[in-house]
């Protein structure tokens, strides 16, 4: 270690190495391939590691021109959805050097302030999620290297999109419940303007549309329980005879207030009506009945987040396709009586 250095230098590693200073930058960049054998890459690895050598990341930073640090903006984080976005997005990010700072939009969406002095001086890129691309014009993200979640890519503000597939989800319940008997339906629509809504209920009237008989209500709630409850009574008082026998709804939060108002109402799930959310949430293992729901992976959602903004901002197509989705069966489905 150089004489009177308290920390050790990236030609401390080249010396314990044998290497020169030139090959340890490619390693520790990760840049070595094709020019810096494997045995090297290792020795210097572990030179790096015996002499506990970290990058001076802020010199690095101000040489590339860039911050390694990406912004996500979420809507309010009222469900566990969102934190499994981030914990996938920030382990990828972790393994490239990358940080990430979470911004939930306030009031889950809407305009947002700007979260640091000048958000293109401070961010390499962003990730956004649909439901909050209100707040990217405020933080002026649509300006930076941006990839959408959740959004239509024909028409988004984005480099790249990443979505979950949502159309097989509501294909998988809608299929569930036509099997086992239903024709009548109450779809509790999330009132929220957003592309992930508009597909789900867009692809539910068309399944149920296709086949004879069915018939579909449609009501909208916030994204609360006692939203959903609000709307679920309000649709379900005097119905009577042509009271829906399923309840299909937007996400499992929207589904436990619809178990409320049932309940209310003096009607017992499944027996009088089959509820179905999608998420799968912990919540949907916490009600009684467990709730048959639509499994979304967040922290795949995450991951391949990150993954596209990597490939944006190093010039590459990000991976292709839609993350496949799961519809989990619980005890809130039966025939209808």
């Amino acid at each position: 270690m150089a004489r009177g250095s308290t920390r050790p230098t990236s030609r401390d590693v080249a010396q314990a190495a044998g290497v020169s200073q030139a090959a340890v930058s490619l390693v520790l960049g990760d840049k070595w391939r094709g020019r810096v054998s494997e045995p090297t890459a290792e020795r210097v690895r572990r030179a790096a590691r015996d002499l506990g050598y970290r990058p001076n990341l802020a010199a690095r930073n101000l040489r590339l021109g860039r911050t390694r640090t990406v912004l996500l903006v979420v809507p309010a984080l009222t469900t566990e959805f969102f934190a499994g976005v981030y914990t996938g997005a920030a382990r990828v990010a972790a393994e490239h050097g990358f940080g990430v700072v979470l911004y939930p939009s306030p009031e889950g969406i809407g305009p947002a302030r700007d979260p640091f002095a000048s958000a293109q001086a401070a961010l390499d890129g962003v990730i956004a999620s649909s439901m909050a691309a209100d707040a990217l014009t405020a933080i002026r993200g649509d300006q930076l290297p941006l990839v959408m979640l959740d959004s239509e890519p024909a028409g988004s503000l984005g480099a790249a999109t990443v979505n979950l597939d949502i159309t097989d989800g509501i294909r998988q319940v809608a299929g569930h419940l036509l099997g086992l008997g239903h024709r009548r339906f109450l779809h509790l629509a999330a009132d929220v303007a957003s592309w992930t809504f508009e597909v789900r209920a867009r692809e539910l009237a068309a399944r149920l549309g296709a086949v004879p008989g069915t018939e579909l209500r449609t009501v909208r709630a916030p994204l609360s329980f006692e939203g959903a409850r609000a709307a679920t009574e309000t649709a379900l008082t005097g119905a009577g005879a042509g009271r829906p026998t399923a309840v299909v709804c937007d996400d499992d939060k929207l589904a436990a207030g619809a178990y409320k108002a049932l309940r209310r109402l003096g009607l017992r799930v499944p027996d009088d009506v089959s509820v179905t959310g999608l998420d799968d949430l912990a919540l949907a293992t916490a009600i009684d009945p467990e709730l048959t729901t639509v499994r979304l992976d967040a922290e795949l959602f995450g991951e391949r987040g990150m993954r596209a903004l990597l490939a944006v901002l190093e010039g590459h197509a990000p991976e292709d396709g839609d993350i496949p989705v799961e519809l989990v069966v619980r005890g809130s489905t039966a025939p209808p009586r």
